[in-house]
């Protein structure tokens, strides 16, 4: 199995004076349909860079979670780790997959302004994908209703928010959905995720 590496939410624990790194066990099911072995990535910069370079990753997912500080997010750490990430695979040619949040990630790194939403959270959403119509889930308040270059638009909205982006000239990719909450899993999610990581 490949190895990827994957980001993790922050949660805040008041009662113990924590911040904490987790994900979803979803998350290592889903990855593990896909032929893919997860490496958590702490939201310590200088360490998931370290842990990065050291395990000899095939890419990087960027999970959802945690608005951004821009959006009025808490998480000023994981901003930040997911950021030198980012720029980290894009020098390495990496592949990278960013999914709700990450996608975001992607989004703000290129300029592409962010907005308020209604009526995106919902289990079920039929939405255009590559021009055909498709059900996923939808878990966010925030989104774009346009694109810039290099991203390019491959899913959207009834509404005009754009649910998927492809970078022209990198193997960057996003997508506003969450695989990993699909039971089953979608078999077009698990193909996407073998497609961007090339899982033979």
């Amino acid at each position: 199995m490949k190895a990827v590496a994957i980001t993790q939410r922050v949660s805040v624990v008041p009662a113990y004076g924590e911040r904490r790194d987790c994900l979803d066990q979803a998350w290592t099911k889903f990855l593990a349909a896909c032929g893919l072995l997860p490496v958590l990535l702490p939201n310590v910069t200088e360490a998931a860079l370290a842990l990065c370079e050291a395990t000899g990753i095939a890419g990087l997912v960027l999970t959802g979670g945690n608005d951004l500080v821009v959006l009025g997010g808490d998480a000023p750490e994981r901003d930040a780790v997911e950021s030198a990430l980012l720029e980290w695979a894009e020098r390495r040619g990496l592949p990278v997959l960013g999914v709700c949040r990450g996608m975001q990630v992607i989004q703000q790194r290129f300029g592409v302004p962010l907005r308020r939403v209604e009526g995106h959270v919902t289990q079920r959403q039929v939405i255009q994908v590559d021009g055909k119509p498709r059900e996923v889930n939808s878990y966010h308040c925030f989104a774009a209703f346009d694109s810039r270059p290099p991203l390019g638009v491959w899913a959207i909205a009834d509404d005009g928010v754009v649910k998927a982006v492809r970078h022209s000239a990198q193997p960057t990719t996003g997508i506003m959905w969450h695989p990993e909450r699909c039971v089953p899993f979608s078999p077009a999610d698990v193909a996407l995720f073998r497609q961007v990581f090339g899982v033979e």
